[in-house]
């Protein structure tokens, strides 16, 4: 039997600075493939090459991933500054009314971090552009040295609502995580249901309130060792199985929870 299709929005990048490429890391592909047991397709995001409405039809569902290029501010209403850092405006263009898409009709969506703030952002949220540059809260960017176990490595718990989709889908109320972004949720939008955050407040986990479909988004970057993290591969395992049921009949699957 084939296995359902999982889109996974991809970022463009300069090979020397000069070679233009559409890149996703391996990790998502892993996450995917060997966790959700899915077919891992990297997506050109840019709408020059794609449409919201093919990919929808070609795919089961959508892994929006992480990215340096951050959502451009004017799409909540804001000026771009220095703070803002880099932009990429064509994948803007495909995984902002991807999201609004997939919430109406139920297709399947897993949002991390830079795809976190894309599923805020599209429904009509907003978001700081650094994190660390506001009272209170800690440095979340991604440590500037070291292996790749040292950079996603865990650094902080995140906290969930006792009874929420997420402390139900992990078991707990209270998981250790990985952290490596500089914006972060400032205003919810419109259905974003905020049920986890770090210690110094940073929301971490959203899901879209009465969405017919899988929506829940994580800051953090789960598809790191996703099949041996024990955060990690629950959440690729209750997205793989949203995606084989909307494969199946076309049919909705909010979340898989554990226990029900």
């Amino acid at each position: 039997m084939t296995r359902p299709v999982v889109g996974i929005i991809g970022n463009f990048q300069m090979i020397g600075d000069s070679y233009p490429t559409h890149a996703g890391g391996v990790m998502n592909t892993e996450a995917v493939s060997l966790v959700s047991g899915c077919i891992p397709m990297l997506i050109p995001a840019d709408p020059r090459f794609v449409s919201v409405d093919e990919l929808m039809e070609t795919c089961d569902g959508f892994l929006l991933t992480g990215g340096r290029p951050n959502v451009h501010p004017e799409e909540y209403g804001e000026h771009p500054t220095e703070a803002y850092g880099e932009f990429d405006r064509r994948r803007d263009a495909i995984t902002l009314p991807l999201v609004r898409a997939c919430v109406e009709t139920g297709q399947p969506f897993c949002g991390v971090c830079r795809g976190f703030q894309e599923v805020n952002v599209a429904m009509g949220g907003s978001l700081y552009p650094e994190i660390r540059d506001l009272p209170g809260r800690m440095n979340h960017r991604m440590p500037p040295d070291g292996t790749i176990e040292e950079k996603f490595a865990l650094r902080h718990p995140v906290e969930f609502t006792p009874g929420g989709p997420f402390a139900q889908l992990f078991g707990s109320t209270e998981v250790m995580t990985n952290t490596l972004h500089g914006q972060g949720i400032k205003k919810p939008g419109k259905r974003v249901v905020i049920d986890g955050y770090a210690p110094d407040g940073t929301p971490e986990a959203i899901y879209i309130d009465g969405a017919p479909g899988f929506t829940l988004s994580v800051q953090w970057h789960p598809e790191y060792q996703a099949a041996s993290d024990p955060v990690s591969r629950p959440l690729f395992e209750a997205f793989g199985d949203a995606v084989r049921a909307w494969a199946r009949d076309k049919s909705a699957v909010t979340v898989p929870l554990t226990g029900t």
